[in-house]
C-alpha cells in the first residue's frame, strides 16, 4: 500500500467504527467516512484526510478501500482526459478504454510486495477481480486470522489507553481535588467525577483477565469472550456514570466561570503529563467506552470461525453488552424525565407525604377504576398512578375535571397481585367483573379493583408485572436519582410554576408490554357464584384537556 500512495495513487479508506479523538492530532471520523490515506507507513496508525482536517487514524478501523490511478496503457481511439483518474488494472492490455471506476481494496495491515509489472495475472497478497480485471489487495474473502487478529489487537490497544486514561483522572484530577477542600466539596466531587474510581478498579480486574487469554505470538487464537461473560455484572456500574455525566458537565460549566478552576484543572493535567485535552474529554471517556464494546464485539465476531472455540463465547458477549447499552440508554431516558414527574407531582393538590421521586422514577401506567377497599366495602371511582414501587391514587374535581386531589398511595414492593375470576367475591361478599386484587403480604389488607373492559384489566396486569421487572432491573445494577438530580428537577419545577402557573400534566409514561400475561402468572380465585355485578362506571361528563392531553401521552390505552 505504500509504494502505491508513493507511486502518485489515490487510496481512499472506509471507517467500520466511530473514531473519537483522544489526542490532539489525531482524525475524528464516524462508521461510512470515506477517508483519503496519505501516508501507510505506519502498522497501526495511518496518516489520513477528511475534507481539510488532517490526522492519525487506527488502521484497524477500516473495512475496505478504494485505488484510483492514473492508466498505465492507453488504447486509441479513445485518448485520456486530463486528470482523469483511474483503476490500478491488473492487465492493462485487457482494458479497451478509461474507466473511471473503483475497485475494493480489502484491508491488509502489511504492505504487500513489489508493485505489479505488466502482463502478469498474479500479484503478492492481491487477487484478480473478475468482474473488472482490477488489483485487490489481500486474498479474495481476506485472510480471516489476520483480519481477527487485528481486531483483537485493536481491543487489547484500546483496553491499556483506556486504562492510562482512567488512572490519568483519579490520580491526576480527583486525588489533587480533594486536597483543595477550600475550592471542592464531597457533593461537588461525587457530581463531577460520579463512581469513576470504581469503574477504574473494575476495568483493571477486567484488562488482567484480558491480558491472560490475550495469545502474543498468535493473536487469532485468543478467547477472549468468556472475559466479558465472567466479568458481565460488573459494566452495570456504567449506568451510574452515564446517568450522572450530564450533571457533571453542568457542575464543571459552572466552576468553569470562575478563571482559578480552568487554572488549576490545567495544572492538573500539566503535572500528570496528561495529553493535551479539557478535563470534560477525559471524563466522557467511560461513556464513550461502554457505547464500542458491542461494535468491537460485532467486528469481533465477523472475522471469528464457527469452529473457533471463542465463537459461542463472543457472541454470547457481543448479546450480553448489547443488552447492557440498551438497558443504560433507557434508564437515561427515564433520568431525562424525572423533570416532568415532579411538574406533575406539582399539579395535583393536597399532597401528603414523600415525593414521588424519593422512591419512583418512571410511570408505568395510568387509568381510571373503580376501587373497593376491605373496611368499607363501597365503590369508589378513583384515577391511579402505577409508578416503579407504588401506586397513586387521585380523585377528579366534581367541577373542574382537569383538576385532581391527592388520596393515598399504595407501596407495591408490600403487595403482591392476584387475577379475580367474574362472579361473586368471598373477600369482599359481592359480585365482580373484570377484576384484580392487591394483596397485602404481611397482613390480611385487600384491596379490589374493577375495570371497564377485559382489555384494559389484562393492561393493568401487565402493567404491574411491569413494574415488579423494573424493580428487580433497578435492584441488580444499583439504579437510583441522586439527591442532586432530585434537586435539580425541584429547581425546574419552581422554575415552571413561577413562570407559568402550575403546569397541569401528566408525568411521562412507559411503554406497556405488548405480549398477554402467561395463564397463572398470578393467583386466580376459584369457584365464584355468578351473582350481582360491580362495573365500572363511565363518566358521563366530557373529556377535560387534562385527558385529552394525557391520552396523547400514553398512546398504548387504545
Amino acid at each position: 500500500m505504500t509504494l502505491l500512495i508513493s507511486g502518485g495513487s489515490i487510496v481512499n479508506a472506509e471507517a467500520v467504527w466511530d473514531h473519537v479523538t483522544m489526542a490532539d492530532r489525531e482524525l475524528a471520523f464516524k462508521a461510512g467516512d470515506v477517508i483519503k490515506v496519505l501516508d501507510a507507513s505506519n502498522k497501526d496508525w495511518w496518516w489520513g484526510q477528511i475534507d481539510e482536517e488532517e490526522g492519525w487514524f487506527p488502521a484497524s478501523f477500516v473495512r475496505y478501500l478504494s485505488v484510483l490511478s492514473f492508466s498505465l496503457s492507453k488504447v486509441e481511439p479513445h485518448p485520456p482526459q486530463p486528470q482523469t483518474k483511474q483503476v490500478f488494472y491488473l492487465n492493462p492490455i485487457a482494458t479497451p478504454r478509461f474507466q473511471n471506476t473503483t475497485s475494493k481494496l480489502w484491508v491488509n495491515q502489511e504492505d504487500g510486495g513489489g508493485e505489479p509489472s505488466e502482463g502478469t495475472s498474479e500479484v503478492q497478497n492481491g487477487h484478480l477481480d473478475p468482474t473488472n480485471d482490477c488489483l485487490c489487495l489481500g486474498s479474495p474473502l481476506q485472510n480471516r486470522d489476520q483480519m481477527r487478529a487485528n481486531v483483537i489487537n485493536e481491543i487489547m490497544s484500546t483496553e491499556r489507553h483506556y486504562i492510562k486514561h482512567l488512572k490519568d483522572i483519579c490520580e491526576g484530577y480527583l486525588r489533587q481535588c480533594r486536597k483543595r477542600v477550600d475550592m471542592f466539596n464531597d457533593d461537588q466531587l461525587k457530581v463531577i467525577f460520579g463512581n469513576i474510581e470504581d469503574i477504574y478498579r473494575f476495568q483493571m480486574g477486567f484488562v488482567r483477565d484480558l491480558e491472560k487469554q490475550y495469545n502474543t505470538d498468535d493473536p487469532h487464537l485468543s478467547e477472549i469472550g468468556p472475559c466479558f461473560l465472567e466479568h458481565q455484572d460488573g459494566f452495570w456500574i456504567y449506568s451510574e456514570y452515564c446517568n450522572n455525566h450530564l450533571d457533571a458537565c453542568m457542575e464543571l460549566s459552572k466552576l468553569m466561570r470562575d478563571g482559578r478552576y480552568q487554572h488549576f484543572f490545567e495544572a492538573c493535567r500539566l503535572l500528570q503529563q496528561m495529553i493535551d485535552i479539557a478535563i470534560d474529554g477525559f471524563l466522557l471517556t467511560p461513556v464513550q467506552k461502554i457505547c464500542k464494546y458491542p461494535l468491537q464485539l460485532a467486528e469481533l465476531l465477523k472475522y471469528t470461525a464457527l469452529e473457533h472455540s471463542d465463537y459461542r463465547y463472543v457472541a454470547a458477549a457481543l448479546a450480553v453488552m448489547r443488552n447492557v447499552t440498551q438497558q443504560i440508554n433507557e434508564r437515561k431516558r427515564r433520568l431525562e424525565n424525572i423533570d416532568k414527574i415532579a411538574q406533575w407531582q406539582a399539579s395535583v393538590l393536597d399532597w401528603e407525604g414523600d415525593d414521588i421521586l424519593d422512591r419512583s422514577s418512571e410511570l408505568i401506567y395510568t387509568g381510571e377504576l373503580s376501587w373497593i377497599y376491605q373496611p368499607y366495602g363501597r365503590s369508589q371511582q378513583r384515577v391511579f398512578f402505577l409508578f416503579d414501587h407504588q401506586l397513586v391514587l387521585c380523585k377528579k374535581d366534581l367541577i373542574r375535571r382537569d383538576i385532581l386531589y391527592y388520596k393515598g398511595r399504595i407501596d407495591m414492593d408490600r403487595y403482591d397481585v392476584r387475577d379475580a375470576t367474574d362472579g361473586r367475591d368471598d373477600d369482599f361478599n359481592v359480585s365482580v367483573k373484570n377484576a384484580f386484587k392487591l394483596c397485602n403480604k404481611d397482613s390480611e389488607e385487600i384491596h379490589i379493583f374493577l375495570a371497564k373492559k377485559p382489555e384494559e384489566k389484562n393492561r393493568w396486569l401487565r402493567a404491574f408485572h411491569e413494574e415488579r421487572k423494573m424493580v428487580q432491573e433497578d435492584e441488580k445494577i444499583g439504579f437510583e436519582i441522586s439527591e442532586y438530580q432530585k434537586r435539580q428537577a425541584a429547581m425546574t419545577v419552581r422554575k415552571v410554576t413561577k413562570q407559568k402557573g402550575v403546569n397541569r400534566c401528566t408525568p411521562p409514561s412507559y411503554p406497556p408490554p405488548q405480549d398477554p400475561l402467561s395463564a397463572g402468572q398470578y393467583e386466580v380465585s376459584e369457584d365464584m357464584a355468578q351473582g350481582e355485578v360491580f362495573e365500572f362506571s363511565q363518566s358521563k361528563r366530557g373529556q377535560a384537556p387534562f385527558w385529552q392531553n394525557f391520552s396523547r401521552l400514553a398512546p398504548f390505552r387504545k
